[in-house]
């Protein structure tokens, strides 16, 4: 999996980095060593990302990448986890072929308490009852994360992009269907959005989302 944001090269205590603008704890549940691959403009290296602490890491950038790029200036980035794949299940019923259900439309599904947005987003685009999202994840409250939905959507068969776009707040064009980030204090909130219209777990089906709130999103594919 791929995420995707706009990052700026700056010059840190003794050192050029780019910040990682996520929780990669939280995203990719990946805590202590972060091998990844980075790639934006004409440059592409694997490096070590450097912890600062509560899950946010930043890039170096040594000697030879900071001759091919310039302080200061916005890169559209993308960064992979080396080695960082979350397991399929081998057991799951379901395909690419044989998804669990056709996605023609979406049907709200609520969280009856906070903690449970991540999996009422997979019980929308899945058809399943919030119950039945949460014994397939294997979470219950606040322990769903991006790297689990997924998991949950690729045993599902349900398509989707390979890469998480970060927009920080920018304006973006969203395609028909999604699993939006929001964050919300110390946790990230999440909602599906699809042909135009938010199904939020929290507020119901909502007509307008403020795009300056949204983190990012993972685009799920219909067709």
């Amino acid at each position: 999996m791929k995420y995707e944001f706009e990052g700026t090269v700056e010059f840190r205590e003794t050192e050029n980095t780019i910040a990682v603008p996520f929780n990669v704890w939280e995203v990719c549940e990946r805590v202590g060593d972060a091998p990844v691959r980075v790639c934006f403009g004409d440059v592409c290296f694997i490096c070590d990302l450097i912890p600062r602490g509560q899950g946010y890491y930043d890039i170096p950038v040594n000697s030879d990448t900071l001759s091919k790029v310039e302080l200061g200036r916005k890169y559209q980035m993308s960064i992979e986890i080396v080695g960082n794949t979350a397991p399929l299940s081998s057991t799951s019923p379901y395909s690419l072929q044989n998804p669990i259900r056709t996605i023609d439309g979406i049907d709200l599904v609520t969280q009856p308490w906070d903690g449970l947005c991540g999996q009422a987003c997979i019980a929308m685009i899945a058809g399943t009852t919030l119950d039945e999202a949460c014994d397939i994840m294997k979470c219950r409250e606040w322990q769903a994360n991006m790297s689990k939905m997924i998991a949950t959507l690729e045993y599902l068969g349900i398509r989707h992009a390979d890469r998480i776009v970060y927009t920080l707040g920018r304006q973006a064009n969203l395609p028909r269907c999604c699993i939006i980030m929001e964050k919300m204090g110390r946790y990230s909130h999440y909602l599906v959005g699809y042909d135009g219209q938010f199904y939020d777990p929290n507020l119901g089906v909502i007509k307008e989302f403020d795009l300056s709130k949204m983190v990012g999103y993972l685009e799920v594919i219909t067709e």
